[in-house]
């Protein structure tokens, strides 16, 4: 209850933002019902490169409009810095979408890696009518210490999310006309392979759909009706422009990274068919 003077000064000045306060009355019972329409808020994981070193990786991703939730420096300890906590939206994946799903900032974890990105003297050399986008060669390595930080990191995050193979992709997937991180050298096949991390085809599948009838068969609208089977975002021109391409590079850096050429292939085309059957969960690709 409101004492009568306070409530006399409430009545005289209305303004001053008089607010009576008591104490808590009810209690919040969150044992006794559940609710089943409910899902993770997390569906996405997102692996990006910083293109700089450690010293302006950790300003940019703490005193500027962009964030994530994990960083992973160049250096010869143990540590994996948190940013922002998982509970919170970290700023990293800016217009995107994948899987159906968009402003992927609201579902996903990001975890941003220090990496040069492209070696500083590939770096001007696109746009000169000679290259449409960098070959693996142009890209720099990761460290060692850094990938097996990854691969353990992911594995966590994966496993309390419930996140599918498919939904731990790069900056790169997710965003193919702006991003092309984490690039060429990110050892995806080997993450595959070693830790159980993300999507890979079957060889045997991709040799199956190696034939260059088919793939001269698949007209443009088939061919890109498949990359959004598999969660692509990509336009419905009857034609490889450069939106398009961009999105066939991206998918290139992820699955042949040492080939990436923006040129819709037989190799490109068999990789994604045998994503496809083995992600979407269908039997009648045989």
């Amino acid at each position: 209850m409101v004492k009568p003077f306070a409530w006399a000064l409430c009545m005289i000045l209305p303004l001053s933002g008089c607010v009576a306060t008591s104490t808590p009355r009810y209690v919040i019972d969150s044992t006794s019902y559940q609710a089943t329409g409910k899902s993770q808020r997390i569906k996405t994981i997102v692996l990006h490169y910083t293109v700089s070193d450690n010293e302006r990786s950790i300003k940019t991703l703490t005193t500027g409009q962009v964030s994530a939730h994990y960083l992973i420096l160049e250096t010869r300890d143990d540590k994996i810095y948190s940013l922002v906590d998982e509970s919170e939206r970290a700023w990293h994946a800016g217009d995107s979408g994948f899987a159906g799903r968009t402003i992927l900032n609201d579902t996903s974890i990001g975890i941003e890696i220090v990496n040069a990105g492209i070696k500083p003297e590939y770096r001007n050399t696109l746009n000169n009518g000679a290259l449409d986008y960098h070959p693996y060669e142009h890209f720099v390595a990761f460290d060692e210490l850094q990938i097996k930080k990854v691969a353990e990191l992911v594995q966590d995050i994966a496993k309390r999310y419930d996140i599918p193979p498919k939904n731990i992709v790069g900056h790169a997937d997710i965003a193919p006309s702006r991003k092309i991180d984490p690039g060429a050298k990110f050892p995806w096949q080997r993450l595959y392979n070693e830790y159980g991390i993300g999507a890979w085809y079957d060889e045997f599948d991709k040799q199956y759909f190696m034939h260059p009838d088919a793939f001269a068969a698949a007209t443009i609208p088939e061919i890109k009706q498949a990359f959004r089977d598999y969660g692509y975002q990509i336009n419905d021109t009857d034609a490889w422009d450069k939106a398009s391409r961009d999105v066939v590079y991206a998918f290139q850096l992820h699955f042949r990274p040492q080939r990436p050429t923006g040129e819709m292939d037989l190799e490109t085309y068999a990789i994604l068919r045998a994503l496809n059957k083995k992600y979407a969960g269908r039997d009648d690709f045989y």
